[in-house]
């Protein structure tokens, strides 16, 4: 399973920005082959291995900063969406409606993800179900920066009262990973 290198790079900017002082901790304990991704410069667009760029190294944020809490990844994964959607790209988001943006998601994600698959099972006013179908070695740091991704790229869209709760996951056993949304 491969992830984009846009993806990795937030991880780094995270710990930078939350946790400057503790940069070189979090750096020193990922294992060699992830250490050796975030010393060297990271390209946006190439594809890096899951595991090594982008599990390892939020479990390591996680255990480190959020006393091994999955709210680390979550976060994690709001501030990717921010960094992702810069500029132009925010001001899209903004004027877009979430079921717009949502509808967008299936070609979003795979250009983030390979290979991986997105549904969108709900996509109504003020609720949308979306279900990751395809995705290899998916694990609960991923599935919870894939959450707070989509959470914040709902709050940039102008939704407010958000409740986003991963009811299914594959990487408890189910089939698929399931997002359920709710907004006012």
């Amino acid at each position: 399973m491969r992830v984009k290198g846009l993806a990795v790079q937030s991880i780094s900017q995270f710990v930078r920005k939350k946790f400057p002082l503790r940069y070189d901790e979090w750096l020193r304990s990922l294992p060699p082959i992830a250490q050796g991704i975030f010393l060297n410069p990271l390209v946006s667009s190439e594809w890096y291995d899951l595991n090594d760029a982008m599990s390892i190294p939020t479990r390591k944020l996680c255990d480190l900063f959020y006393k091994g809490g999955l709210e680390g990844a979550w976060e994690c994964g709001k501030f990717s969406a921010d960094q992702a959607l810069s500029g132009i790209y925010k001001v899209f988001v903004r004027l877009g409606s979430p079921g717009f943006i949502i509808n967008r998601a299936t070609s979003l994600f795979t250009t983030y993800y390979s290979p991986s698959a997105l549904k969108i099972v709900t996509n109504e006013k003020h609720h949308a179900a979306v279900q990751v179908v395809q995705f290899a070695d998916i694990n609960p740091m991923v599935e919870h920066r894939i959450g707070g991704w989509m959470e914040r790229v709902l709050e940039i869209s102008g939704c407010r009262g958000i409740s986003l709760k991963i009811t299914r996951a594959i990487s408890s056993g189910h089939p698929v990973t399931e997002y359920d949304a709710r907004w006012q």
